[in-house]
This record gives C-alpha cells, sequence and structure tokens, in this order.
C-alpha cells in the first residue's frame, strides 16, 4: 500500500501464522448458522477475541475472504520484495485438551516492603480451543491449520515457506505452555531464525538481480 515510502527502508516482510489469504473462522464466524452449529465453537471464539485478546469481533471482517481478496488485487505485495512464510499445524490429539497456556501473571500483595512480591501464572486451555477450532476446520473443509488459519492461507505466494514439524498452534507464538520442552525452540528463538532466513533469502535475492543486470 505504501511501497514508494517504504521501499528504501524495508528489507524484507516475515509472515509469521498470517491470515494472508483470509481465515475460515472469520468468514463463518461472521456467518450467522455457521460455527454456532458445531459445539458452540462461535461463542468460544467470541470468548477468546473480546475477553482474551481485548479485541473487536467487527475487526474479523478485514481477515474474511472476501475482503482479503479485495485487498490483494489492490495492494500486491512488490515482485522485489523478499518475503518468508511461516505456518504451523496443531495437534488435535485428546492429549491437548488439558493443555493449558500462560497468558499472563498475577502478584499477590505483599504486607512488608522487604518481602519480595509473589507471582504466579494465569493460566487458559489455549490449546483446547485451538484444537477443537483446528478439528473443526479439518472436517468442515478439509484443510490442516493453527486453529485459526489453514496453511493454505499463511503460504505467501512465490515466498519461502517455512513448515515445522512440530505441532504448533496459533497462539504459541505468544502464549507459552506450562510444560514446554527446554530441549525445544521457544517462540523468540523461532523469530530469530526467521529473520535470518529472511536475510539470507534477502542477499540471495540481490544477487541474482545483479546476475541478470549484467
Amino acid at each position: 500500500m505504501y511501497w514508494t515510502d517504504l521501499k528504501d527502508k524495508v528489507g524484507g516482510l516475515v509472515l509469521a501464522q498470517s491470515p494472508y489469504g483470509g481465515s475460515p473462522i472469520a468468514s463463518d464466524i461472521l456467518r450467522e448458522g455457521q460455527l454456532g452449529d458445531y459445539v458452540n465453537i462461535r461463542k468460544l471464539m467470541e470468548t477468546l477475541i473480546c475477553k482474551v485478546i481485548k479485541g473487536d469481533l467487527l475487526a474479523l471482517e478485514d481477515l474474511t475472504y472476501e475482503r482479503r481478496k479485495e485487498f490483494l488485487s489492490k495492494y500486491p505485495l512488490p515482485r522485489e520484495l523478499p518475503v518468508v512464510s511461516f505456518r504451523t499445524e496443531a495437534s488435535i490429539s485428546p492429549a491437548v485438551l488439558a493443555t493449558l497456556s500462560r497468558v499472563a501473571h498475577a502478584e499477590l500483595p505483599t504486607f512488608s516492603t522487604a518481602q519480595p512480591a509473589t507471582t504466579f501464572p494465569v493460566v487458559m486451555p489455549l490449546g483446547a480451543v485451538m484444537a477443537a477450532c483446528a478439528q473443526l476446520l479439518q472436517i468442515r473443509y478439509g484443510e490442516k491449520s493453527d486453529g485459526l488459519v489453514t496453511c493454505c492461507d499463511a503460504e505467501v505466494p512465490g515466498s519461502v515457506v517455512v513448515r515445522p514439524k512440530r505441532k504448533l498452534d496459533h497462539a504459541w507464538m505468544v502464549y507459552s505452555e506450562l510444560n514446554d520442552n527446554p530441549t525445544e525452540a521457544d517462540a523468540s528463538q523461532v523469530c530469530e531464525a526467521l529473520l535470518t532466513l529472511l536475510v539470507e533469502v534477502g542477499q540471495r535475492r540481490r544477487h541474482e538481480l545483479s546476475n541478470k543486470d549484467e
């Protein structure tokens, strides 16, 4: 949209779990009689978006397939822009239904300034919500997803796509699980790796363009 102003300042773009093509959850949740027919998933998503994320349900309109198609037709990504797409697939195994994620930390009041404040994690079953949505999308549309975005919608055409073998839902990049495996990369390490890959892709792209000019 603002490429003429940004092209000298932007070296590339990483889209992590992005609803680039749109989101079936967004399209369905705004249509009465769609997700509401499936074990109150519609109400569940309303609670997640409005209460947990503190977002506006109407903001989902911009993520519907109709709106994304209209936007991308007007503002396609520049061909010369290096792009890396990172998409994930949520696990829908029964064990995920018991997964709790840290969404915040609460601090207990102290009666003495000499005593350190006691904090404890605030947890929610986000993994269970993502698993339920992922299962619904697989049954309804035959598409694998991270719980909110299908794998195909998260892959930008022409980009370098990263497809991890690990089962990761849409909330993983922001909210960590209580039983995170210390031997596996966390969200910050994944982000660093994606940015490193983007730099390499950009360098390779510039090298290819310079060879064409010669």
